[in-house]
């Protein structure tokens, strides 16, 4: 039981003398592979855009349960989480960028019509809206700037920005999947978690 606990300080003992950049490096090497394999499918647009949007997803959540981690398991990999975030936001930015300039060819008018008119387009807009602020003010300054209060009140964001892009990938399904409903209960467990300890503050 002894060694059992001490799993979680030695993870994060050995986390802190690890760097961040072999996660971005490791994130981008995952990206360019997920591209690659897109870019050799049938259907190159489609498989690109849900490859790289499935990315984001999986990114997004992985940055969510970092805290549960420490706070259940001690193992602190709070470091990485910005990482995590950034390299999100960047595959969800190139899945909206081939439906932009691929699916689309940047025909703005048609553009606008079909997130107004496709509802699954709208939810994920949305959620990919939610995250820009969140990108943009993810370097230390910006925190020194917004006071530590306010940035932490503006990055909750990512709670329903996570749920709307699991909400997406349900509905762009056509019919309901194991796979999308499982990421759809991992976003929802993860945000509640979130909220109760918020709540308990």
């Amino acid at each position: 039981m002894a060694d059992a606990a001490a799993i979680g300080p030695r993870i994060s003992g050995v986390a802190r003398k690890v760097p961040t950049w072999p996660v971005y490096l490791g994130g981008i090497g995952i990206g360019a592979w997920e591209i690659w394999q897109g870019l050799n499918a049938i259907d190159p647009v489609d498989a690109l855009s849900l490859g790289l949007g499935m990315l984001s997803l999986q990114f997004l959540l992985a940055s969510l349960v970092v805290t549960p981690l420490m706070r259940f398991a001690r193992i602190n990999l709070l470091k990485f989480r910005k990482a995590l975030g950034l390299l999100a936001f960047g595959f969800l930015t190139l899945h909206f960028l081939v439906w932009l300039v691929l699916d689309l060819q940047l025909r703005w008018g048609l553009i606008w019509a079909e997130i107004v008119k496709r509802p699954y387009l709208t939810v994920g807009f949305a959620g990919f809206l939610l995250l820009i602020p969140l990108a943009a003010t993810s370097w230390q300054g910006a925190i020194r700037r917004l006071g530590a209060r306010t940035w932490g009140r503006l990055h909750r964001l990512v709670y329903l920005a996570v749920i709307l892009g699991a909400v997406h990938f349900v509905m762009q399904e056509k019919v309901w999947t194991m796979e999308s409903l499982l990421y759809l209960t991992a976003a929802l467990f993860l945000v509640c978690v979130r909220i109760v300890w918020i709540r308990a503050w």
